[in-house]
């Protein structure tokens, strides 16, 4: 299979992102980072069921609803993870976003879906904040 080339800040962005996530060791295997993709895809988000993200990853691809050059690094992380969530656990993770309370109603269901928890916890643990911490020798083992 053909992949389009990457552009250098696409290649960046997904290095920056590993970078933060691989020490968490969150499966067995290291992600494919040669299958990964960021898209812009804004006329996507215009849709009833994409309004409420502003990143999307299906399969290998993250689809944001802005240019890269205007999301941070935090949403590409986040969605990172899912990708690697993807290539471990694909069906599980897709089964555990059909809960009705997902996506309609109080959609509790997205906010404690694990995969979701995972990716925003993946994010606070390798943020700004835990960067500075770790290189100050404060951060815990």
């Amino acid at each position: 299979m053909l992949l389009a080339r990457r552009s250098a800040a696409e290649q960046a962005a997904i290095e920056r992102a590993w970078r933060r996530i691989e020490p968490l060791a969150l499966y067995p295997r290291p992600l494919d980072l040669t299958r990964v993709r960021i898209l812009s895809a804004p006329l996507l988000f215009r849709l009833l069921w994409f309004r409420r993200f502003d990143g999307y990853t299906i399969w290998s691809t993250i689809l944001l609803r802005k240019r890269l050059e205007q999301v941070d690094d935090e949403l590409i992380t986040h969605e990172l993870v899912h990708a690697w969530q993807g290539q471990h656990e694909w069906l599980r993770l897709w089964i555990s976003y059909v809960n009705p309370s997902t996506f309609w109603g109080d959609r509790s269901g997205y906010w404690e879906n694990r995969y979701e928890l995972e990716a925003r916890s993946a994010v606070a643990r390798t943020g700004t904040a835990a960067e500075t911490t770790a290189s100050a020798g404060g951060a815990d083992a």
